[in-house]
């Protein structure tokens, strides 16, 4: 089966290519700069509307995991507009090509994010819970809500709402693990604000579970099923490397420094839960961060 995958240089989008085109997948990216076109890469201008179309229209799944950084400095009107625009407006131009083939793919898969859920304190969020409010669960919602194909189109969407994806060689985990060996991990504010985290391992499974489930349709968490807080999560990985975590970083500090970010990414306490992937059996491999240290340590 062909795959076409946006994104496919990123954390998460690399691991998907690897595991997929392991697995017997025919994988071709999705790549802006022209140049870097060849057989298993076509070159796509979502802002421009370019991208071959019968490429895509020979194609059994589409991942569209595309957007720039949400985590890359403070958040100013312009680098909001950006993250924004980097998520809804591709998405859009790829939902405006698949309503125009004639054989669109029988899956697409977007990326979404638990932010849709936003700053909810120690309620237990599934997939019917409702969007909070604040700019990430905007974000989440418009990315979302562009994915919509008209009603009997055929193309089963997944909207993938991603925990913070752990692996040692990239992502937040990556950026965490010096400071941890230095001994200068600490807890960030009050520490009961609540994590959803998932392994990348586990993450790319769930995404090959969704190709081959018919069951799984709109939002899927894509996350462990055992949430923490952030006083847990971070005992638990000084443990994990040997390393004293004394260090805490005052919620005034964070937001002096990072702004609204800070309260968005840091600070929000988003407790949410696989509900969809366990009422079809899946399995994950690291349900818990003791698991997550091992494979990942």
């Amino acid at each position: 089966m062909k795959v076409i995958i946006s994104g496919a240089s990123g954390l998460i989008g690399s691991a998907t290519s690897r595991a997929l085109s392991a697995a017997g997948y025919d994988v071709v990216k999705l790549a802006r700069a022209p140049n870097t076109a060849h057989e298993n890469t076509i070159f796509w201008d979502p802002y421009g509307g370019t991208v071959n179309r019968s490429v895509v229209e020979n194609t059994d799944i589409l991942i569209h995991l595309s957007g720039v950084n949400i985590a890359s400095g403070r958040w100013t009107e312009k680098r909001k507009q950006e993250i924004l625009e980097s998520r809804t407006k591709t998405t859009q131009f790829l939902a405006n090509v698949l309503t125009e083939l004639k054989k669109p793919p029988r899956v697409w898969l977007c990326a979404s994010a638990v932010g849709y859920y936003g700053d909810r304190g120690t309620e237990t969020l599934t997939e019917d819970a409702p969007p909070g409010v604040g700019f990430l669960c905007e974000v989440c919602s418009a990315w979302e809500k562009a994915t919509t194909l008209p009603k009997g189109h055929g193309t089963r969407v997944v909207n993938l709402r991603f925990g913070a994806v752990l692996d040692s060689r990239g992502g937040m985990l990556a950026r965490l693990l010096p400071l941890f060996r230095w001994g200068l991990g600490g807890v960030l504010g009050s520490g009961t604000q609540y994590m959803s985290w998932v392994t990348l391992k586990d993450a790319v499974r769930v995404m090959e579970a969704v190709i081959n489930d018919d069951r799984l349709s709109g939002p899927v968490n894509v996350v462990a099923p055992e949430p923490v807080t952030n006083r847990e999560f971070t005992k638990s990985l000084g443990k994990a490397l040997r390393r004293p975590t004394v260090c805490h970083a005052p919620a005034p500090l964070l937001r002096l420094v990072l702004g609204e970010l800070a309260d968005a990414l840091l600070l929000a306490s988003t407790r949410a839960v696989p509900k969809k992937l366990e009422s079809v059996g899946f399995e994950f491999r690291h349900k818990t961060l003791n698991d997550a240290w091992s494979a990942l340590l």
